[in-house]
């Protein structure tokens, strides 16, 4: 399978809620840049408030991606990515796997809102997953994708 799978998480504390932080929370993108010579492969980029949401970067084989990824028919089918059971908000009800025709890609984006261990302060992350099947140019995800899948809920 010539399958690429770019996963952005973008995490954060109340800090970063409101005002100027809020800003270059929401400043931070959503997509990038592929690393020369990508195929099957997972580029992950995280970006964190403690750094000041400077991206850093890895690429990994694609043993695990976040979601379940397969060949069906000549199509990719996309599962919904993997959430954990202790994320607020709820999520009872799931879109329906996305299938990808070769070239075409996806971006699905979710959010999640945990509790800390110990002293309960929450924190957040947003997900964004970009699905490539096919060949990948290095700026590919930095278009507009065939398919947009949109789990961002409000997390209070």
């Amino acid at each position: 399978m010539d399958i690429v799978v770019q996963r952005v998480c973008t995490s954060w504390t109340k800090k970063s809620r409101g005002g100027s932080e809020a800003a270059r929370r929401n400043a931070a993108p959503t997509a990038f840049v592929l690393p020369p010579g990508m195929s099957a492969s997972l580029h992950e980029v995280a970006m964190g408030e403690s750094d000041s949401f400077e991206p850093r970067t890895q690429v990994q084989d694609l043993s695990a991606p976040g979601t379940i990824l397969r060949e069906v028919d000549g199509l990719l089918r996309v599962d919904p990515p993997e959430v954990s059971l202790f994320t607020m908000p709820r999520r009872h009800r799931r879109p329906p796997a996305v299938h990808l025709a070769p070239g075409q890609w996806l971006q699905w984006q979710i959010n999640y809102r945990f509790a800390g261990r110990c002293d309960g302060a929450w924190s957040y992350r947003l997900e964004t997953f970009n699905i490539l099947y096919g060949p990948a140019k290095p700026d590919v995800f930095l278009g507009v994708p065939a398919r947009h899948v949109d789990e961002r809920q409000s997390l209070r």
